[in-house]
């Protein structure tokens, strides 16, 4: 787990608005493939899948105040598709920062 404080608050409404917005865009536009993934508002959480390729999610991101606790799977940390994701999440996470930067608390 990885959990980044963005020093500004979102509510997960928020982030999952970004990322339906702009994630497979980006994606797509990075990998020069026509691949999306699923960007799923889940009670508490946003998961990011591809059912079709892999068989649970890729990433699960919880949003509390102003810090971001992102959960990658375990079994694909080496896939291309999921380094690229999180490339792009890291992006986007600097995006909803903005001038006030963003802190790595923990990464594990």
């Amino acid at each position: 787990m990885k959990i980044i404080d963005i020093h500004s608050k979102i509510t997960t409404d928020d982030l999952f608005i970004l990322l339906q917005q702009k994630l497979n865009q980006q994606f797509q536009q990075q990998r020069k493939v026509n691949l999306s993934f699923n960007i799923e508002h889940r009670r508490s959480f946003i998961e990011i899948n591809q059912p079709n390729l892999y068989e649970e999610y890729l990433f699960r991101i919880e949003v509390k105040g102003t810090k971001l606790y992102v959960t990658r799977a375990a079994d694909y940390i080496d896939d291309v598709n999921a380094l690229t994701i999180e490339s792009i999440l890291n992006g986007l996470f600097e995006q909803l920062a903005g001038d006030k930067g963003m802190n790595l608390i923990l990464e594990g």
